[in-house]
């Protein structure tokens, strides 16, 4: 139970802050044939049987309200019979129609492969090699996210507002100053309104100059500074 709320507050986190399900492109591709759909044909009749079944529960309730509140005469008592058999009427109307739609249903393969499917009923899917590499690079991304706030959590009085302290970061424009004479790229972090935001992020950035990670593509060491130090 845990793990399935774990997973649900990771999917609820990543489409909100990491656009988990956002298109990457419009591109489409063919679907597989031996993928297996809904028959459209069982799903109209489905939503036929439906959408009767709603009308007879309608006409049920509304036989069942007319009552006679008017003295046992017959000019009061033929009007009232025939709005019974009216209702009545329609009633089996609509039941016989459930049942021979119900029928039809029942005789009708509730899945299809794609490749039996009507022609007018053909259709393609949106591409998923891009949207599956993104999709990677964004989980890879969420995956660093939480090794930070593993490191910040014993750092704040309130733990649960590690990830907003992150996303606050990741929001500012940090000063960029690379001196290729000592090989460096010095990132300098601004300052935030709560002084013990300053403090995780300053932990945060020893811990990250700690792992003497290089810039991307270059031999540039990156050192993370709060501020004008």
């Amino acid at each position: 139970m845990f793990a399935r709320w774990s997973q649900e507050n990771f999917f609820k986190y990543c489409r909100e802050h990491f656009g988990l399900d956002k298109l990457v492109d419009y591109c489409i591709e063919p679907v597989s044939e031996s993928v297996k759909v809904v028959n459209p044909e069982y799903r109209r009749l489905d939503s036929q049987i439906r959408s009767s079944q709603g009308k007879l529960n309608r006409l049920l309730a509304r036989f069942a309200t007319l009552t006679l509140d008017a003295p046992i005469e017959p000019d009061k008592v033929e009007p009232f019979l025939q709005k019974k058999t009216i209702c009545q009427e329609e009633i089996e109307a609509f039941q016989v129609q459930i049942k021979t739609l119900k029928e039809k249903r029942k005789q009708t393969p509730h899945y299809l492969k794609v490749k039996d499917l009507p022609e007018e009923e053909q259709f393609q899917q949106l591409s998923t090699k891009s949207k599956h590499f993104i999709d990677t690079i964004k989980m890879i991304a969420y995956r660093a996210e939480t090794a930070m706030a593993n490191l910040l959590r014993e750092t704040l009085s309130r733990p649960d507002e590690v990830r907003s302290l992150l996303r606050a970061i990741y929001s500012s424009e940090p000063d960029l100053i690379p001196d290729h004479e000592q090989g460096t790229l010095t990132v300098k972090l601004h300052h935030l309104a709560n002084r013990s935001y300053d403090v995780a992020i300053q932990k945060l950035c020893d811990e990250l100059n700690s792992t003497e990670t290089k810039f991307p593509r270059t031999n540039l060491r990156m050192i993370f500074k709060l501020g004008s130090k």
